[in-house]
């Protein structure tokens, strides 16, 4: 089950923009297609996030961190926003504060168990939910080549379990072509 942990953080000029979906969803694809849409836009910083996995595991770039190294910076308060699922911690460091306290817009990939603590200490947050079909969802899990059929359906029955709702929610959906979902992202991100 995972953990969150965020430390209490003064009110910022700018926005927390928490990007969330089960696996398969295509979240990583529409990250990607995103930053580069605003690469040009100052305004815009999108997080690295520090995770408990070696930077050759793929998936996202990130920086990596051992566990006792990453549980003992998030106790210390060195994450803005923390959790632990799937075996892994996560992280967005920090210094991503000094963005928010500049006006700037912090994109980053979350998880969604991580909301509800988020939205306490960032009321301005701003939510994305990414959502695709089941059967798109399973499709783009078998087509990674790393779980077996009964993990992608652990995966899928997981996936449903959490209901990302409230005002600060925009859901784009990520069944198409993939540049729909990055301009969906992409306006998201700018409204």
């Amino acid at each position: 089950m995972p953990t969150t942990s965020l430390k209490s953080t003064a009110e910022s000029a700018g926005r927390l923009v928490l990007v969330v979906g089960p696996s398969g969803v295509g979240k990583d694809t529409l990250l990607d297609g995103a930053r580069a849409a605003l690469a040009g836009d100052a305004g815009v910083v999108f997080a690295r996030r520090e995770i408990t996995r070696p930077a050759e595991a793929g998936g996202e770039d990130h920086t990596p961190v051992e566990m006792a190294a990453f549980q003992a910076r998030a106790a210390a308060g060195g994450y803005l926003l923390s959790w632990e699922a799937n075996g892994h911690g996560y992280g967005l460091p920090r210094a991503l504060q000094i963005d928010l306290a500049a006006g700037r817009t912090v994109v980053a990939n979350a998880s969604r168990a991580a909301l509800a603590e988020a939205r306490t200490l960032f009321p301005g947050m701003r939510v994305v939910s990414i959502t695709a079909a089941p059967e798109t969802v399973a499709v783009r899990l078998a087509g990674r080549g790393r779980e077996t059929a009964a993990e992608i359906a652990a995966r899928l029955a997981r996936g449903g379990a959490y209901a990302v709702e409230g005002q600060d929610v925009v859901v784009v959906r990520n069944d198409g072509p993939a540049a729909d979902g990055i301009a969906a992202l992409t306006a998201a991100i700018r409204g």
